[in-house]
């Protein structure tokens, strides 16, 4: 197993994808995936942190286009977890 920390891996993967070191906020991230695996389902986590990504890259790419996305998938979470 590799000693890299997850901060380094995550500015690693940036740059071997063209990207800026800091393009992630890692925090941001795993808070989103502990949040649909518990809400929703294990496999939940990294289809939803794709999906996020995905859609913020599509609308621009920009810190509010993140924030939106992030945000409406953790309403989404939350109104699906209540029923």
């Amino acid at each position: 197993m590799s000693d890299i920390s997850l901060e380094q891996w995550a500015a690693s993967l940036a740059a071997e994808l063209g990207l800026e070191p800091d393009a992630v906020d890692v925090e941001q991230v795993l808070d989103l995936a502990a949040d649909a695996a518990h809400g929703i389902v294990r496999p939940a986590a990294p289809l939803t942190t794709f999906l996020v990504g995905l859609a913020a890259g599509r609308a621009g790419a920009k810190d509010a286009d993140v924030a939106d996305a992030v945000a409406r998938a953790e309403a989404l979470i939350d109104r699906l977890g209540e029923e």
